[in-house]
């Protein structure tokens, strides 16, 4: 018969503990996809509109079309013009000019909708993430102040007293932690 330190060094461990760590992952992973799919559903669908235009915009193929139709447009202007007949936008090019400016217009707000999107999607990650943190700061200290007490209690481990142990003790108040966050984010103003 083993001990079981002897089956965690062999490599086996308890099917129980793998099976909950599987669910935790997988819970785990549900959430997050749960959280995508409830922020897709948020999007309108002229937002979506607009992201869709954004990405377009954003590929290497749409500079391409935008020089190949103003190469056209001054290319037709110059050949209307040498051939005597009259040119639809004589240079400077007025309408050419308009176009192109409304066009960087809409990309310009399609992008900026989208980066607003984005933006309000990672501030709930970031306050998220400092929940998990404050969470897990405050496991951390449960988990100090229990090994304390157990090394308290065991009769052949000599008594000590240790500051470091006795601070980590403490868990951060989250009050002051937002507090002092607060505060600092106001140091960049």
């Amino acid at each position: 018969m083993t001990s079981e330190s002897e089956e965690t060094q062999a490599g086996s461990a308890d099917p129980a503990a793998e099976n909950t760590e599987r669910d935790q992952i997988s819970a785990n992973i549900a959430a997050v996809l749960e959280f995508y799919a409830r922020e897709e559903l948020k999007v309108s669908r002229s937002q979506k509109v607009l992201e869709r235009i954004s990405m377009a915009v954003g590929q290497p193929y749409f500079l391409a079309l935008i020089l190949v139709f103003v190469a056209l447009w001054v290319s037709a202007n110059v050949l209307l013009g040498l051939t005597g007949r009259v040119e639809f936008d004589p240079a400077p090019f007025s309408w050419l000019q308009g176009i192109i400016g409304l066009g960087a217009l809409m990309t310009a707000t399609a992008v900026l909708s989208k980066q607003n999107r984005l933006t309000r999607q990672q501030q709930q990650r970031a306050h998220l993430d400092l929940k998990v943190t404050l969470l897990t700061e405050q496991k951390a200290a449960k988990l100090i102040d229990m090994l304390d007490e157990l090394r308290r209690d065991m009769p052949d481990v000599t008594t000590r007293h240790d500051p470091a142990v006795a601070s980590l003790q403490q868990a951060m108040n989250p009050g002051s932690v937002l507090a002092a966050l607060d505060e600092k984010s106001h140091w960049g103003d």
